[in-house]
C-alpha cells in the first residue's frame, strides 16, 4: 500500500556543531526498520565522533563537501559524487569546507543509535 510522507522528522545529530537531520523514513518518522533515507544539512567545521555501525550507508552529497575518513583513507566527496561505507567498517563524518554540506544519507537496515556503535570520548 502506498504511504505518503508529507514532511520529515527533525532528528539531534551527533558532533561539535548543530547539524540537522531531516529524517523521511526510518525508524521515526515512517516507522520502518528496513532502510532509512535521510537529509543532512551540516555546518563548516562539523564534526561527529566516529562510527562502526551495524548498517551499510550510500551517501549522496548534493552541495558543498562531505569528508569521510575510514582507517585506511580520507575521502572528500563533492557535490554530485556518492560514498558506500559497508556495514561494519569504522567511519568519521565531517564537513570542513565553507559552505559546509547537503546530503542524502540511505541506511540499510534503517539507522539505530543502538547499532551506530560510536566512539567514547
Amino acid at each position: 500500500m502506498p504511504r505518503k510522507i508529507s514532511s520529515p522528522t527533525v532528528i539531534e545529530a551527533a558532533g561539535n556543531k548543530i547539524k540537522i537531520i531531516e529524517e523521511y523514513f526510518g525508524r521515526v518518522n515512517s516507522r520502518t526498520d528496513g532502510v532509512s533515507i535521510a537529509r543532512m544539512k551540516s555546518p563548516q567545521g562539523w564534526v561527529e565522533p566516529g562510527q562502526q555501525p551495524e548498517f551499510a550507508e550510500y551517501t549522496v552529497v548534493l552541495s558543498g563537501c562531505l569528508n569521510a575518513k575510514t582507517k585506511n583513507e580520507d575521502f572528500s566527496i563533492q557535490a554530485g559524487e556518492a560514498i558506500l561505507i559497508e556495514a561494519g567498517e569504522w567511519v568519521q563524518y565531517s564537513s570542513m569546507e565553507k559552505g559546509g554540506a547537503e546530503y542524502i544519507a540511505v541506511c540499510l537496515p534503517a539507522f539505530s543509535p543502538e547499532t551506530v556503535h560510536r566512539d567514547r570520548d
